[in-house]
């Protein structure tokens, strides 16, 4: 997770390794995938009809295997989708690249780097006390402003160095694991998913306002900061309930500094309590794997068959359009160029990030672009990436939950990237 230097900017370790597999073995990803999709829903049907004892007696693969009905659907239009893409068969609408090419092409092969290493190497953060340190140090700070518990900020700072992906992966596991309660795991994948420094240089890139990329990325930082208090404190993660995924209520004390510490003396205590327990190289590697089991089966069928359907909506019908009209007369009275224009790009990110900055293209207004290259990245929650992994995983958010926080994450960012927008342009 340390930042280093890259030929495009700031990167770390992780993103580093899923580049170089990429680079390696990048054509036969896609079909590594299409199988991989194939075998979750093969061992799904197999645990729901056959039931062997093998599965039934590991919790690991009943977990895997035996999911809820609406998670096999969602398997089985996976697996559906990932052959017609990679055999192009049927309608183009499906397999096009634009659709589902651009997930089985594109994205599932960065998902399936991304996953190989921060599944293999997730127990470096998780079991050697990096978490207990922080808990410690942080719990003063993060726990007022953002309600959430000190060992979150090592979440945060998984999303904005590395990609929203690793910190929502790194958040599934903690709350599993019983450090997080369904509100503030839900507040972690929601608020903190933010899409790495490298991703958000492509967004600016591609709307050509490179040379805007300070006050465009301090406008992401502090509106992002803004978003992250406010939206905690009203509906609907607000009424999350403040229990463990076992339904026990939250433990104050656990938070409390005994007397006699100091906040480092008692953080490095409490991590060196914590790796003491952690030496078997073997039992490292075996929960590295099952990581990277979890997620390759988990979630990439939820991306895929998510991802491609919200893309399919967004290009070939005009319901995008349509939701973008009420924000028509808020554009108008923010002061934003070509408001009808810019008006669908503020929904259509909730399919894939990507695609404001791409319909953005045809708009001539420098400042209705950098407004809704900034926006685009603030609003976190689009269904081809960090919404399907939010769905796929076991935080406590539904449909639902995801469309409202969209939408007031929009509301409270962009008026002020826009007032931003104001003073450059």
């Amino acid at each position: 997770m340390i930042p280093i230097p890259s030929s495009d900017g700031v990167t770390i370790p992780i993103a580093v390794l899923s580049d170089l597999i990429q680079d390696l073995i990048g054509p036969i990803i896609p079909t590594m995938m299409v199988w991989i999709i194939i075998f979750a829903l093969f061992g799904t049907i197999v645990a729901k009809t056959v039931k062997p004892a093998f599965i039934k007696t590991s919790p690991f693969l009943t977990n895997l295997f035996d999911i809820h009905p609406v998670w096999v659907i969602a398997r089985i239009l996976a697996t559906i989708f990932a052959v017609m893409v990679y055999f192009r068969l049927g309608p183009e609408a499906i397999w096009s690249e634009e659709t589902g090419g651009t997930l089985l092409y594109d994205l599932l092969p960065v998902l399936f780097g991304v996953f190989l290493f921060a599944g293999l190497l997730l127990p470096l953060l998780l079991n050697f006390g990096l978490l207990e340190l922080f808990g410690a140090l942080m719990t003063k700070i993060m726990r007022p402003v953002f309600k959430l518990p000190g060992r979150s900020s090592i979440d945060a700072l998984a999303s904005w160095l590395g990609d929203g992906t690793i910190g929502v992966l790194l958040t599934s596991k903690q709350y599993e694991e019983g450090h997080y309660t369904k509100r503030e795991a839900a507040i972690i994948g929601t608020t903190f998913s933010v899409v790495s420094i490298t991703f958000s240089i492509v967004v600016l890139k591609r709307v050509d306002l490179m040379n805007y990329f300070v006050p465009y990325y301090f406008g992401i930082t502090f509106s992002g900061v803004i978003a992250a208090i406010i939206l905690p404190r009203i509906w609907p993660l607000s009424k999350k309930a403040n229990t463990y995924m076992n339904g026990k209520e939250r433990d104050h004390a656990s938070e409390l500094i005994p007397e006699g510490y100091s906040r480092i003396g008692y953080g490095l205590e409490q991590a060196l309590i914590q790796a003491k327990k952690s030496s078997s190289v073997s039992k490292f590697l075996l929960d590295g794997s099952k990581n990277i089991l979890d997620m390759w089966m988990g979630v990439a069928p939820i991306v895929m068959a998510l991802g491609t359907l919200a893309l399919i909506i967004a290009e070939y019908t005009p319901i995008f359009q349509w939701l973008g009209i009420p924000f028509i007369p808020l554009l108008q009275l923010l002061g934003i160029p070509e408001a009808q224009a810019a008006s669908q790009t503020l929904v259509v990110g909730f399919a894939d990030m990507f695609l404001p900055s791409i319909l953005a293209g045809d708009i001539e207004s420098d400042m209705t672009r950098f407004i809704i290259a900034s926006v685009s990245v603030t609003q976190l929650i689009y269904m081809s990436e960090v919404g399907g992994l939010l769905i796929g995983s076991k935080i406590p958010v539904n449909m639902k939950d995801l469309i409202i926080i969209f939408l007031l994450r929009t509301l409270i960012t962009l008026p002020i990237i826009t007032l931003i927008a104001h003073l450059l342009f």
